[in-house]
């Protein structure tokens, strides 16, 4: 909590970049402090993984996935973007660490 607000992170897939735009509105003008991702990789950004050899790609792949946990740390809670009912192997990390830590888990869907 920063002050009177709640801080919530933003999990999911990012192929699912409208939804995560939408959940960062919704959630911003109910009160909240919202952290999302910074690139899109599944759906925009792919110039992000261009011209990278297997090792880089893989230790930057590496390094956002912790970064997104240190996100996880700052937060209240998180809120899952599990269109459709989706939710792949990095984010079903990313919520069984967020239950680690005592973190509240929302979802897009039910």
């Amino acid at each position: 909590m920063v002050g009177k607000y709640k801080v919530v992170t933003l999990c999911g897939s990012t192929k699912f970049k409208d939804q995560f735009m939408k959940a960062q509105k919704d959630l911003t003008l109910k009160g909240y402090i919202v952290i999302s991702v910074g690139l899109f990789g599944h759906s925009g950004d792919q110039e992000v993984w261009e011209n990278m050899d297997e090792g880089t790609l893989t230790k930057t792949k590496e390094m956002l996935d912790d970064m997104h946990k240190r996100k996880i740390d700052m937060a209240d809670e998180i809120f899952v973007i599990n269109v459709n009912g989706y939710i792949g192997d990095s984010t079903k990390s990313e919520i069984k660490y967020a239950k680690e830590h005592g973190k509240v888990v929302n979802y897009l869907e039910e």
